[in-house]
This record gives structure tokens, sequence and C-alpha cells, in this order.
């Protein structure tokens, strides 16, 4: 077993011992924050403490158990919170923290353990989790899930939870309501959450989240998915910290000074070494060379392992007439579903040919399902349905990597792992993705980009254009519709974006995943 130091500091509110946690929200690499706005910064930690309960004198017991969905695959095991250690069963009010003080051994780790730090925000976060852990377990070691959105009995917990509604909520209401989306989301999502002042609101929220890392060890191989698990982590003391980016937009947002920064494109490298555009009227003082690094895209194994043979079998699909394979995702904020209707009605005349084959994830949003039906009453009766039956669809997805599929196959699981996880389950099979341009757009399949939610996530589309795995951002209706239309009809888009795929394997594009593992770990064999 590793000998590990854990971190026994204590956050008491405004003085830590050991680290020096205010600073990072006063200077941000060697670039000074006004007085104004970090005051604003501490005065909204306090607000929120005030609001959700001040836990810093606590100690989490965790506990270790098994991830049913991730674990056969990826070898995925969760941390939680124990309160089986704790005598005080009572509720939890929202502005109140429990009091653990019953404390077992912590559960044991060691050389092979990595963790990776997340939030379910979304399902994004959560599929670039699985990517690290898919390319964690293929290289040896064992990936260990710590979500801070799940420990919902503390300070952190409450106050992640209450941000990703408010995020949810934002990104149902930009797709809903025109103004709102083109004067308040786009901006926030594209501007705001751009500049370093951002940046110190949020490291001074991340500290109520380190009472949750005082039983993991410090100097364990940690991953962060999110910039909030990455900045409580700093903040704890855990000594290497590696920041995965998801976004291809350089945004403050995602900075966690002390962490090492890991980026998916040469432009969103350049971007976040220059800090360009973090301040209104000045030019910042540069990230260090020793602070970031340019990975490629974060992927699966599973997927980039089978990406020549993929893709050898939607050339062949295509060279003999085949029907082709159309998969479309719902994310986690449910948005979007206009243009899934639009698209259906246009695949289903030639769906009932079999000509054409859809597969349709709603991921953990039944409403989405019932929605869908609800506008298109023929959908029901023409759909083989695969809800809540996990080892349906898994059977389902091996099946159609060797076997002929007709029809529409539709997925719903209310477990969140499976909810995402099917999604990589029936990418391999698959002959276009249609997605938002969010993490996805990074991933080795052919790809229809829709409309974006969040002005961010349209540079996902260019860098699927440039590297030509995936169309433009198809910003409207009618746009979405041409493509598609060329998509059924002509076979030159498709060829391309297979052949380009190839080519952008050969030299590591897809390789992030591993390449990330590789920093936190100093892994130095052979990945591929």
């Amino acid at each position: 077993m590793c000998v590990v130091e854990l971190f026994d500091g204590s956050y008491d509110g405004d003085n830590p011992e050991g680290v020096n946690m205010s600073e990072r929200s006063s200077v941000i690499f060697n670039n000074k924050i006004s007085n104004k706005v970090y005051k604003k910064a501490v005065k909204n930690r306090k607000k929120l403490v005030k609001k959700f309960g001040d836990d810093s004198s606590m100690t989490y017991p965790l506990m270790i158990t098994e991830n049913p969905i991730l674990s056969p695959f990826i070898g995925v095991k969760n941390i939680g919170v124990d309160h089986n250690l704790s005598n005080d069963t009572t509720e939890v009010p929202k502005n109140k923290s429990r009091k653990v003080t019953n404390l077992n051994p912590q559960p044991e780790f060691d050389e092979n353990s990595l963790v990776v730090g997340n939030i379910r925000m979304g399902f994004g976060h959560y599929r670039i989790s699985m990517a690290i852990a898919s390319a964690a377990y293929h290289m040896g070691y064992t990936p260990y899930w710590y979500d801070l959105h799940s420990f919902e009995t503390t300070t952190g917990g409450k106050v992640i939870s209450h941000l990703n509604d408010l995020y949810s909520f934002g990104s149902r209401l930009s797709q809903k309501y025109s103004l709102f989306n083109k004067f308040y989301w786009e901006p926030l999502n594209s501007e705001g959450f751009k500049k370093l002042s951002y940046n110190a609101m949020d490291q001074e929220m991340s500290k109520l989240m380190t009472p949750a890392f005082r039983q993991l060890p410090k100097q364990i191989p940690y991953i962060a998915t999110h910039v909030w698990p990455a900045q409580a982590a700093v903040h704890a003391g855990v000594e290497k910290v590696v920041n995965v980016i998801p976004d291809n937009w350089p945004m403050a947002l995602h900075l966690a000074e002390g962490s090492i920064h890991t980026v998916q494109t040469p432009s969103a490298y350049l971007g976040y070494r220059t800090l360009k555009n973090m301040s209104k009227s000045r030019i910042n003082h540069p990230m260090s060379a020793n602070d970031i690094v340019m990975t490629g895209h974060y992927v699966d194994h599973e997927l980039v392992e089978n990406i020549k043979a993929d893709n050898e079998k939607r050339l062949k699909r295509l060279n003999v007439g085949g029907a082709k394979r159309f998969l479309i995702t719902v994310g986690g904020a449910g948005a979007q579903k206009e243009i899934f209707v639009e698209i259906i009605r246009k695949l289903l005349p030639a769906i009932r040919k079999n000509k054409e084959v859809l597969y349709l994830n709603v991921g953990d949003h039944f409403s989405v399902w019932e929605d869908l039906i609800h506008d298109i009453p023929e959908l029901k009766e023409q759909t083989q349905t695969y809800f809540d039956k996990w080892e349906d669809t898994v059977s389902f997805a091996n099946g159609a990597l060797t076997n002929e599929v007709s029809g529409i196959h539709a997925f719903y699981h209310k477990d969140v792992y499976a909810a995402v996880y099917s999604t990589n389950l029936l990418i391999r099979s698959s002959d276009v993705l249609i997605t938002k341009p969010s993490e996805l757009s990074f991933y080795p399949i052919p790809k229809l980009l829709i409309k974006r939610v969040g002005g961010h996530e349209a540079w996902g589309a260019v860098r699927s254009a440039e590297i030509g795995d995936g169309t433009l951002e198809c910003e409207t209706k009618e746009l979405t519709l041409q493509m598609l239309d060329l998509l059924l009809n002509e076979e030159d888009i498709l060829t391309q974006m297979c052949h380009n795929i190839n080519k952008a394997n050969e030299i590591g594009v897809y390789d992030g995943a591993y390449k990330a593992v590789a920093l936190a770990t100093g892994f130095e064999g052979e990945y591929k």
C-alpha cells in the first residue's frame, strides 16, 4: 500500500491553516484583482455560508462503493460520504451542515489509484470524466469517481446543486426566449465567464468545498473535469491536480491556479497561455508554460481503440447503399426539443422505407420523450424503446456493431451513468451523431452540429469543422435541415469525415485522456 499524507488543515472562514487561500482570489497568475472585486467575492462566499451552512470545522468520512454501470466497462469505483458513521440521523436543515465525529479509518488507496474529481452540470463534465476514467483503467489504474455534487449534506454540495439548477434553468430559457439568449445568456457564456474577475468569485466560492477533501490523500493523482473540484483540491492541499478544461473558447472561469491545466486544441492553448481578453483593458501577465499542456481531445479508450474499425464499417455501409444510422443525443439541460422534432420528421419517411435508422437517447429526461411523442404522435408506435433496461441497451449496442438494424430505437435511463454512457455505447455503430457543439464535438464520429446552447460552445463546432470530423454549426432550423438533406442523399461529406477522423487519429488528436492521466501519474509507457 502507498503511504500517503492526509490534508489535516482546517478552514475557519477567513483564516485557513497551511494555505493562503485568499491569495488566489486577489492575484491570479500575477494579475492583481481589484479590491472591489475581491471584497465582492468574499461577501458572496459569506452569503453562501449564511444560506447553506458552515461546515468548515467538519471532517466527512469517505466510503468506496462499486459503480454498477461503469465498473464492468472502465473499472470505476465511487467515493462518497459515509453517513452511517454519524450517530445523528436527523434531517439537516438547508442552512446547516451535519457534524460528523464518529470516524472509521479512511478508505485504502494504493499506487494505482487515481481520483477523477467532477460534478454533474449537464452531461458534459460527466462525459469527460468517463473518458479520463476509461483511459486510466486501460493504463492500469483504478479510477475513483469523486463527485462533489453528490455530497449533498456538505455546504459545498448544496452550493453546487443551487448553481447547477440556475445554469440548467438558464439553458432552457435561452432556447425558449431569443431576447434572453441574445442579451443575457450568450454574452454571459462567451464574455462574462471570460473575465479574471469571474474566476476570483469562483475561487472564493470553491473554498466552501474543501471539507470533503480532509479524508482524501494529499499525494493521490487527482484529475478534475470541472474547475470547482480543481480549485477546491488546490485549496485543500492536494499536491498534483490536473485541471481538464472542457471548452475550445478560453475563459477565466476554467482557471485553477496551482493545478496543471490541459486543453484540447492549439488555439485554446494560446488563448489560455496569454490569458487573452480576460481583463477589460489590459494585457495580462501570461500563464507559465509549466501551468498548461495541450493534450488533444478527451475521448474514451474504447472509442479511440476502435476508430479505424468503426470507420471501415461506416464506409462499407456507404459503399453498398446501406441504411445510414443517425444518433441524436439530448444533453443534461434537456434543451433544443424543437429542432429535434424537425429532424425526426425529416428522417421518418426514409426510416419507414428502411433507408435510414434512428437512435434517440433522451438521457435521464423522460419528459423529453413525452414531448416528442406529443408533437410527433406516430413516433411512439414506430419506436422500439429501451427505457430503464440497461442490459437491453448494452445488448442492442453490442449487437448493432455486427448486425443489421432498422427502425427507431429510443433510450432512456433514470440512472445518470447509464444515461450518459449509453451514448458512448451507441456511437460505435452510428454513422452520424447529431448534437450541439459541446463536449461531443470533440469525439471521433461524423457529426451534424446543431445550434449551440451558450456562446462558448460555438468554438467546438469551429474545431470540428477545421479538423473535418463534423459540420459547421447549423444555427437555424433551415441550415440544419439543409445539412441533414446532404447527409441523407450524398456521400461526399460522410466519406470525407471518416477519412479525416482516421488522419486525425494517426497524429494523436484524440489522445487527450491518455495524456491527462500521464500528467497526473507520471506514466511513461505506451498507452495505445
